[in-house]
């Protein structure tokens, strides 16, 4: 079945969708994305991600060249052409063909749709093992293309029999690579890191849905308070909601799905309803 992606001003095939190597993307990395998922063949949190996206943009002074409204249209061609539902959908944005290598040109805009495993029970059982390292991103704020650190970091990961990194800068907390850190703490508390960190789409709306039930709180969370952590998890656009079972090592909740973790996770899927 053909697969579609748009570039710049037209729709072309996957397999023909291709950008020149001068571009600053390949030459210095330098560029920015969003990403969201598909409910059947409608988007979800949506208008979320294109707010964040021209901001990102806005941010690495690269001018979109769309409106809101010509992506979304853009959007909505696609997802017709492609009928592939329960799908993600990128949105990548880079530095343009440079000149000479540095200088920012006229940016090159890349859609494309893509398969993503949906998190089954085993893997929600099992949840994820985060290792800590002491580094702070660039640009914390700005989703950028740049995942230089934590994919040089994949042997550590492993050698310290982890799925992950959550970082930490001057003994604070901050996030993972792709996904935003909560922490529980003995009272039912829910605090997440609040300087520093992408804010996350997932983890604005889990605020927002959960506020009436319990204590959030956006807060720094040192390294020490890992430790006496009741329970604790990660949001992203692709795990929703993911149990944290160990960090460094030292097991969380049991190693298992904390009750107020379960809870979050059923107010979360309630409100997508």
């Amino acid at each position: 079945m053909q697969k579609w992606a748009f570039i710049n001003d037209g729709f072309i095939a996957e397999e023909k969708a291709c950008i020149h190597f001068r571009d600053l993307s390949i030459q210095r990395g330098y560029g920015v994305f969003d990403f969201f998922k598909l409910k059947g063949n409608e988007p979800v949190f949506l208008d979320d991600n294109l707010n964040r996206f021209f901001y990102s943009a806005s941010q690495m002074h690269l001018h979109v060249g769309k409106t809101e409204e010509e992506l979304k249209d853009i959007l909505t061609k696609l997802i017709s052409k492609n009928e592939f539902p329960d799908s993600g959908i990128r949105i990548t944005l880079t530095g343009g063909y440079s000149p000479d290598g540095y200088q920012i040109a006229e940016p090159n805009l890349i859609i494309s749709q893509q398969n993503f495993q949906a998190l089954t029970a085993a893997h929600l059982e099992k949840g994820i093992r985060l290792v800590t390292y002491e580094h702070q991103r660039q640009l914390p704020s700005v989703k950028t293309i740049d995942y230089l650190m934590p994919i040089w970091l994949q042997p550590r990961i492993k050698t310290h029999n982890a799925d992950d990194v959550l970082y930490y800068s001057n003994n604070m907390v901050t996030e993972c690579p792709r996904s935003n850190f909560f922490l529980v703490t003995n009272e039912d508390k829910i605090i997440t890191p609040r300087d520093n960190i992408l804010n996350g789409i997932t983890r604005k709306k889990l605020l927002e849905i959960v506020a009436k039930d319990f204590e959030v709180a956006e807060e720094n969370i040192t390294l020490g308070e890992l430790s006496t952590a009741k329970e604790a998890f990660i949001t992203s656009t692709t795990k929703t909601i993911l149990p944290v079972t160990s960090i460094n090592g030292n097991t969380i909740s049991n190693g298992t799905a904390g009750i107020v973790t379960k809870k979050l996770m059923q107010l979360f899927q309630s409100a997508l309803q």
